[in-house]
């Protein structure tokens, strides 16, 4: 497993890695396999999320142009809220979708926003994750990179544990495909 959170070169540009989060690892299938546990939905709801978590709600209607919704629920019952439109899938290499956290708790939000305005809608915290599945013989080597408004908004994600939380999602992913 490699982790990026800036520099220049593929898969990013340099002129937004300050705003980047990028994550790769080798899985030991062919990347039809690993594009596939992504796409579906019974498949996706089994590894999306840290370890502990659930996924009550899993839709994907994987299609440029069309809309998923997961339910991350903590192992303390609290619900994450995640949604977004896809906005180009080239199976089985590519995907590109937004991804919208306004749902998720107001305690969450005051993280990002200390003393913010209850009052007024919570932000959307809207990312950009492009997802690649690189073939290498029978291995598929993922890279997840996602782009965020600032980089403070970057910043308080990592502090958050996204760096944990895409790697304990992406060990989980590793388990469904070794049990395919």
């Amino acid at each position: 497993m490699s982790l990026q959170t800036g520099g220049s070169g593929a898969p990013h540009s340099s002129a937004s890695a300050e705003r980047d989060f990028i994550i790769s690892r080798v899985f030991p299938v062919p990347r039809e396999v690993a594009f596939r546990a992504w796409t579906d939905p019974a498949r996706l709801c089994h590894w999306w999320g840290p370890e502990g978590f659930s996924n009550p709600v899993c839709r994907v209607d994987c299609r440029t142009g069309g809309q998923y919704r997961i339910v991350m629920r903590s192992p303390d019952g609290t619900d994450y809220p995640l949604k977004g439109e896809f906005r180009e899938i080239i199976p089985p290499e590519r995907m590109t979708f937004t991804m919208d956290c306004s749902e998720n708790p107001e305690e969450w939000h005051d993280m990002f926003n200390p003393g913010r305005d209850r009052e007024l809608p919570r932000p959307t915290l809207l990312s950009l994750a492009n997802v690649w599945f690189e073939e290498l013989a029978a291995k598929t080597k993922l890279t997840i990179q996602i782009t965020f408004e600032t980089q403070a908004i970057r910043d308080t994600f990592l502090k958050l544990g996204m760096c944990e939380g895409w790697s304990q999602s992406l060990d989980r992913l590793e388990h469904l495909l070794a049990a395919r």
